[in-house]
């Protein structure tokens, strides 16, 4: 998984483009229907396993799916692949709870409103046949337990029929004296009602009348989730990302300027491991953009900036960060700079390939594949819409160079991904000899408006245009009218297969090949 500028003339033979095919959808729009937005989905996330995963929407909820057809033919993928089963077929996941994660709140002391909206989610360690995981909105994060309770239900009274019968007359008394009682409860209670009730209370046949219920537990279950931690007031600015730690104990969260440690199981305490603010807020010159701890190494972390550096800390170099181990970080090209360059070079997402060895980062234009041994530049740079640089100055004016586009890799690293406009996104090979460079549309029908890619460009356009401003008119590279009023800005790999997950405004797309 090194890359290059794309030769195509060396000795490593590239395994071919992947054919991917639409696997499922929820919560499919209807021609002309009105998204509300609250249902806009904000995070996407699968499990360490793959068969789980979890989206946030912008109204706080947050929805959990489990796959289903590898439970109808038994058991783990291991065992499959011992068997005749097909592995290339058709994945399914399906719908299986929900709830709400967060409230919108109002800061009292700063006067602003904090959106109940999901930033990001992150799956922790299961246990005992519950699911754990994180959200996280502007300014708070809660831990939270999804576990399946058995339903208890009344299954009786314990009173013979029989009886009931007999001692309707009885049960009749006693109810009228409770009654007669009930009158008198803020006066005096008269002997005559008092004496009523003790009579009938002190038969056998009225207490053998008592309907008692009785609760059993019955075979059905139903999914409780409990929010078992909130972890607040840790964060000024708006929190970007969080990331649990390989230890199973720890986890970070990042906002523009700080990057703080916390426990799972202590709420009230956090530790600053990063702190970029600097004593005057007049000399700021970047800000931090997302933070993510290495897969395996529990010491180790990268977090990405404003200025398109990526630098990773070792945590036992010291208690405050304030110093990187690496620093990772393209040269500017002389000559080239411009008003839109810093703008453009702020990473908007980086993700640890699974086994740590590299780091995929996401800035406006481009993604960059990084091999964490070799600080001096990307091993692969892969263009994305390089044909709007022109249009920069109208993308700025309505506010589309700010969006952040989030980026995945597969699980054997082989090929990263990324998300554009019109609902594009697009799926790259990232070895040295590797041309692919696929066009997919967050549809039932991915392969509509397929790019023909050159034949030689590793470095070739990941293609797509430009987002919500509505008002810049233009079309793609292969002539396509081009949708600046929708974006894909939220996908995810499934970690074993090659399956991808995204998000079209409301609707979760998902993909196989």
């Amino acid at each position: 998984m090194t890359g290059g500028d794309g030769d195509g003339d060396g000795d490593v033979t590239a395994a071919p483009p992947l054919d991917w095919k639409f696997s499922q959808v929820f919560g499919e729009r209807t021609a002309g229907e009105e998204v509300q937005e609250v249902d806009i989905i904000s995070a996407i996330e699968f499990d360490k396993s793959g068969d789980h995963l979890a989206t946030g929407d912008r109204g706080g909820r947050v929805v959990l799916f489990e796959r289903t057809d590898t439970k109808e033919h038994g058991g783990s993928r291991k065992d499959l692949e011992k068997t005749d089963y097909p592995r290339s077929r058709h994945p399914e996941f399906r719908y299986k709870t929900e709830f709400q994660s967060h409230e919108p709140e109002f800061d009292y002391l700063k006067s602003l409103e904090i959106e109940e909206k999901i930033n990001k989610i992150k799956w922790c360690q299961t246990a005992n046949g519950a699911l754990f995981l994180l959200s996280t909105n502007d300014k708070t994060i809660k831990y939270w337990k999804v576990q399946e309770k058995k339903i208890k239900k009344i299954a009786h009274m314990n009173m013979d029929p029989l009886k009931a019968v007999g001692n309707g007359s009885i049960a009749s008394s006693s109810t009228s004296s409770i009654n007669s009682l009930s009158h008198t409860l803020n006066g005096a209670c008269t002997d005559k009602s008092y004496n009523s009730l003790n009579k009938d209370f002190s038969s056998s046949a009225a207490i053998n009348a008592l309907r008692l219920p009785v609760v059993v537990t019955s075979n059905e279950t139903n999914l409780v989730a409990r929010c078992r931690r909130v972890y607040a007031h840790a964060h000024d600015y708006h929190i970007n990302s969080i990331s649990n730690n390989s230890d199973g104990e720890t986890f970070i969260s990042a906002d523009d300027l700080r990057i703080n440690l916390w426990n799972l199981e202590i709420s009230n305490q956090s530790f600053n491991i990063v702190d970029v603010k600097p004593a005057n807020m007049e000399d700021l010159t970047e800000v931090i953009t997302s933070a993510e701890f290495h897969p395996t190494h529990c010491n180790t972390l990268a977090y990405s900036s404003s200025k398109g550096s990526i630098r990773l800390i070792d945590l036992r170099q010291s208690a405050l960060c304030d110093r990187h181990s690496k620093l990772f970080e393209e040269q500017e090209s002389p000559g080239s700079r411009s008003f839109f360059t810093e703008i453009i070079a702020s990473i908007s997402d980086i993700k640890f390939s699974r086994d740590g060895r590299y780091i995929l980062s996401r800035d406006y234009m481009t993604l960059k594949l990084w091999d964490i041994n070799m600080d001096s530049g990307p091993v692969s740079t892969f263009q994305v819409h390089e044909y709007l640089r022109p249009r920069l100055c109208d993308l700025y004016e309505n506010d589309s160079i700010f969006d952040k586009f989030e980026c995945c890799l597969s699980g054997d690293g082989q090929r990263v991904a990324t998300g554009s406009y019109s609902n594009l996104f697009r799926v790259f090979g990232s070895s040295p000899a590797s041309t692919e460079a696929t066009t997919l549309e967050a549809s039932k029908n991915p392969m509509r408006r397929q790019v023909q890619t050159p034949s030689r460009s590793l470095t070739s356009s990941i293609s797509r245009v430009v987002r919500r401003g509505g008002e810049v008119p233009g079309n793609d590279t292969n002539g396509n009218s081009l949708d600046f009023t929708t974006k894909l800005l939220h996908l995810a790999w499934h970690p074993t297969e090659n399956s991808i997950a995204c998000a079209a405004a409301n609707s979760l797309y998902m993909y196989y090949a």
